[in-house]
């Protein structure tokens, strides 16, 4: 029976190592060079953790080993109480730890900050000058990833491409409830949420095909959130372009509301075209015209929150783009136009005073 059971761990030692050897940990070892500094950064905190662990650990061992009751030789000290060498040890090492994990932390956010364009697209490789950056407008909906090229026109759901050694600037919003986007091989998770846009700087240095998904819970299909990046050359990324414009249907904001709902397992899909301005629509809650989008809303507040006379056609605003009722001005769009045009043309409010 001892034969047969150490048979038996030997093979479950086997089968582990083997099992273990085909392993590729991707968030340490990655293809992008955000994800690679990224993994050097947790690599680098560890192991100033480890100076405290390790030691705590093997002194544990040592201190249960020699003092021992059966090692009658080890020294007894009941009324021991203080050791101003070993206070130096226990509080200066973890302080000095901190600080440099606090600096090394501090060092790293700003300079991986998701919002920071990028400055190399390797180490030693600065960005070249004549390189534009790929923008990829990216939503997250219920349950599948639609991704946007306004560059080239085109888009697709559950599937993305990108060149090699080229910076990717995304786009990122969400269509009904917080998500967060991940590909672990080319730079850390950043949250989307609905009526928001955040920004994400990265850039792929090794053509493969890797896995994209939601690394936060947003319900029933948030398990099969998942998508693929398509890391490629130039010439293959072209070539991309071309099959998608021309094996693609048209992406019209009626196309838009029905992929809008809800399902899951969706299969991927490419869209030839793209109807113009359809992220900033999704962003601003009036993909569908019969809304008023979300930052017309808030130059109208900005003007006093009265309408104009809709007898000028500048005055007329355009819901979900379209022009209709008098609301306000179409070509206010942010609170600043609206503050500027309302200190040239002060509007009275309902109370009294006029916008700022």
């Amino acid at each position: 029976m001892s034969l047969m059971r150490r048979a038996l761990q030997a093979a479950v030692a086997m089968s582990a190592a083997a099992v273990l050897s085909g392993c590729n940990l991707q968030v340490l070892n990655p293809a992008g060079d955000i994800a690679a500094r990224q993994g050097h950064l947790i690599l680098v905190a560890t192991a100033l953790m480890l100076i405290v662990i390790i030691p705590v650990i093997a002194l544990t061992f040592w201190f249960a080993w020699r003092y021992r009751a059966s090692n009658t030789q080890a020294t007894y000290k009941p009324d021991w109480d203080h050791s101003t060498q070993l206070e130096l040890v226990i509080w200066g090492v973890p302080l000095l730890i901190i600080i440099a994990l606090g600096a090394v932390t501090w060092i790293g956010t700003h300079l991986l900050d998701p919002y920071r364009p990028l400055g190399r697209i390797a180490e030693g490789r600065p960005v070249p000058e004549a390189v534009k950056p790929l923008e990829v407008q990216v939503v997250a909906l219920d349950w599948k990833w639609l991704f946007v090229y306004p560059e080239y026109g085109v888009a697709s759901v559950n599937q993305m491409a990108a060149p090699v050694d080229r910076p990717i600037t995304f786009r990122l919003t969400s269509s009904s409830t917080m998500n967060a986007f991940y590909v672990p091989a080319l730079a850390g998770m950043i949250y989307t949420m609905p009526a928001m846009e955040t920004k994400l700087h990265a850039v792929m240095n090794k053509a493969g095909d890797y896995e994209g998904f939601s690394s936060h819970y947003s319900g029933a299909g948030f398990s099969h959130m998942r998508f693929r990046f398509h890391a490629l050359s130039d010439e293959g990324f072209d070539r991309w372009i071309e099959e998608t414009r021309a094996g693609g249907q048209a992406l019209t904001r009626a196309e838009y509301l029905q992929l809008e709902v809800p399902s899951s397992r969706e299969p991927s899909r490419l869209y030839a075209s793209v109807d113009a301005g359809l992220f900033d629509a999704v962003v601003n809650r009036c993909v569908d015209t019969d809304r008023l989008c979300m930052d017309q809303m808030m130059a109208y507040d900005a003007m006093g929150g009265r309408g104009l006379d809709s007898t000028d056609p500048l005055q007329r605003p355009r819901r979900g783009n379209l022009a209709s009722g008098p609301f306000v001005r179409s070509d206010l769009c942010t609170v600043e136009t609206a503050q500027a045009a309302a200190r040239m043309s002060p509007i009275t409010t309902a109370g009294g005073l006029k916008a700022p």
